[in-house]
């Protein structure tokens, strides 16, 4: 049966950055920067990301878009994103 991950997209020092989250392990996290705060990266470039990460996104599975708050507890603090979707290794066509 094949392993499902979780990718993530969200902003750090400016730059948006996309990771799959593999836990339970000691190994880094493959990680892709789109070098840029604006725009957000579309679909297509994170499909691309994922691919060279060596990942694809599960068959059905969508983007899902998650907000909270900078600071905990200040609703007046700036909004932070993330963006979560289900993905797989990478099977290749025909595969």
């Amino acid at each position: 049966m094949e392993r499902e991950f979780t990718a993530q997209m969200s902003m750090r020092a400016g730059r948006w950055r996309l990771y799959v989250v593999l836990l339970n392990t000691t190994e880094r996290w493959p990680e892709h920067s789109f070098d840029r705060a604006d725009p957000v990266p579309t679909f297509t470039e994170r499909e691309e990301a994922l691919s060279v990460l060596g990942f694809e996104p599960v068959p059905g599975a969508e983007w899902e878009w998650t907000e909270y708050s900078e600071k905990l507890d200040d609703l007046a603090s700036p909004v932070c994103l993330i963006a979560a979707v289900q993905v797989r290794s990478w099977t290749g066509v025909g595969a």
